[in-house]
């Protein structure tokens, strides 16, 4: 055979392989199109299961760090370790050590969550939750024996760490393992768990109230060993995440998992071999149009607006208004309202933020995650507006102070319907699956470091010997949450009901964010496999030359 016949043999093979590549992908893509939310319900019941298992770490994580929050406005708390006393002689924990504490623990998480973006993709999910949990079972100890303000903080600090692995690997496992159908359920489960958490601290709080003891405080914070030891054998059972068995090259090790995650159904169109060319194929094209996978590879290219687009989406939970979330009870209590009705009340505004988590999950089914987030900003930027003009108020005014407790409770229903939940999809489902872990944990890391912030104003906001703005802080958060509104309406696209394949084409091409649809992305497929050929041909060469 000639030189001329080969290279043409070569030259009809390479097409071969090319036409089939792209037939598999487009097949893959079409058949996660077609299959309706009650067909993956049930072809994908494993990949529910499994993401649920791991966003519990996500429950317990949510109940620990609301305690401390709560506890500067618990009273056998506030009698042990008060350092301050308020007009009436009572003990409270100063805004300084409020602060001091609050932050500490914040460093803890932004540590955890930069080391874990290089940790998770060194060793993987599963290794990484266990190595995490069981950080998490020794940390525990600090603030259960702890007999100072100051041990409070090294006790933060250090639990910290496996906090912040917990906040990016949960969110990022759940968007490895779901479909385009179930990706926003599972993805926004992860802020149902915080809710359920925070909702569990402040039932046990309620339920200790009249325990004037060490105990009172103490038994909350034993609680926390209950967690670990399910979920590390939960873990165990849990399949490694498929796109990062692609990204190691481990092909038929993530075509077992993804076996394992689905449950063949009369009626319900799927190729396996398919899906897992879909897969090696966006990894391929992501290869070949991304920088790099490092954390200064982020700002490169169209990675720059995916990773703002996963910030700011958690940047908006930590400064739309929620800071009065998590200081609501301390909030009420400035407003007139005493420590057993004020714990009553956070215990039902979290269980109708728990409500409001429900019935977002109904939403997603009617409208994008866009509509979501612009709406839902509106009806909070609405109701602070309505908060800070309560009050203006006379402090005599009890009527009012009840109002503004009340709207506040409103607001986290109105958070919970929209900003809350859809904020952990959009975080975790814009970027890249080469960069998807650094991004979403570098986002959190700029949520924590916001949150220094608002650990630093909201006490004294609310605090009698400081600010003590009370409800006129509303119109702080609200002229911010109009800010955001005009961020979302020019930079955030329409993600819903996209491919990662699909997303990773419109944001390559530089497509306007108001212009995001599965139609344009039809429009640029053929780029997806030819992007994918030319990084393939790059790895052969690589592997030849290093073979030489």
């Amino acid at each position: 055979m000639s030189l001329t016949d080969k290279n043409l043999d070569g030259h009809v093979a390479e097409h071969n392989q090319a036409q089939t590549s792209k037939d598999d992908t487009n097949a893959a893509i079409s058949n996660e199109h077609n299959m309706t939310v009650r067909q993956s319900i049930r072809f994908w019941w494993k990949a529910i299961v499994f993401s649920f298992v791991i966003s519990l770490a996500v429950v317990m994580e949510g109940y620990d760090t609301s305690l401390m929050n709560k506890f500067f406005a618990f009273d056998p708390f506030k009698n042990r370790f008060g350092d301050q006393k308020d007009a009436d002689g009572n003990p409270l924990v100063s805004a300084r050590w409020q602060t001091i504490i609050l932050n500490g623990t914040q460093v803890g998480c932004i540590l955890g969550l930069i080391i874990n973006g290089y940790i998770t993709e060194w060793i993987g999910y599963k290794k990484t939750m266990i190595v995490s949990m069981l950080a998490m079972i020794g940390a525990v100890f600090i603030p259960f024996f702890s007999t100072s303000l100051e041990m409070f903080l090294i006790g933060g600090i250090i639990q910290g760490l496996p906090w912040g692995v917990f906040q990016t690997l949960a969110i990022s496992y759940a968007a490895d393992l779901c479909p385009t159908h179930l990706r926003g359920y599972m993805t926004s489960w992860i802020n149902m768990c915080w809710v359920i958490g925070g909702l569990l601290s402040t039932g046990i709080l309620t339920g200790l109230m009249k325990n004037t003891t060490q105990w009172g405080y103490r038994i909350p914070f034993a609680l926390q060993w209950i967690w670990p030891i399910p979920i590390l054998v939960a873990t165990l059972l849990c399949p490694e995440s498929p796109w990062w068995l692609v990204r190691q090259g481990r092909v038929e090790e993530a075509k077992a998992a993804i076996a394992s995650l689905t449950t063949p159904s009369a009626g319900i169109e799927f190729d396996l071999d398919s899906h897992i060319e879909m897969m090696v194929v966006t990894n391929a094209f992501e290869k070949e149009v991304s920088a790099g996978t490092n954390y200064w590879h982020l700002f490169r290219g169209s990675d720059l607006h995916r990773t703002e687009i996963s910030a700011m989406a958690f940047v908006t939970q930590a400064l739309c208004g929620v800071p009065f979330m998590g200081f609501g009870t301390q909030f009420m209590q400035g407003t007139g309202i005493s420590q057993d009705d004020s714990f009553h009340l956070t215990i039902g505004q979290d269980c109708l933020g728990l409500v409001g988590c429900f019935i977002a999950w109904w939403i997603m089914t009617r409208f994008g995650r866009r509509s979501m987030y612009l709406i839902g900003l509106s009806v909070i930027s609405l109701i602070l507006l309505i908060v800070g003009f309560i009050g203006l108020a006379p402090e005599t005014n009890k009527s009012a102070s009840m109002a503004g407790g009340i709207l506040i409770i409103l607001m986290i229903f109105s958070f919970q319907l929209s900003i809350g939940p859809i904020c952990y999809t959009l975080a975790a489902e814009i970027p890249s699956s080469q960069l998807r872990v650094k991004t979403v944990a570098l986002s959190r890391a700029t949520y924590n470091s916001i949150v220094f912030v608002t650990n630093t104003i909201m006490p004294k906001m609310v605090g009698k010997n400081e600010w003590n703005w009370g409800a006129k802080g509303g119109f702080f958060w609200a002229g911010i949450a109009v800010l955001f509104i005009i961020w979302g309406y020019f930079r955030l696209p329409e993600s819903h009901g996209l491919t990662y394949s699909e997303l990773d084409l419109l944001f390559e091409h530089k497509v306007s964010s108001r212009q995001f649809s599965r139609e344009k992305a039809d429009l640029l497929k053929p780029s997806l496999t030819e992007k994918a050929m030319q990084s393939e041909k790059q790895a052969a060469v690589e592997r030849t030359e290093s073979t030489a």
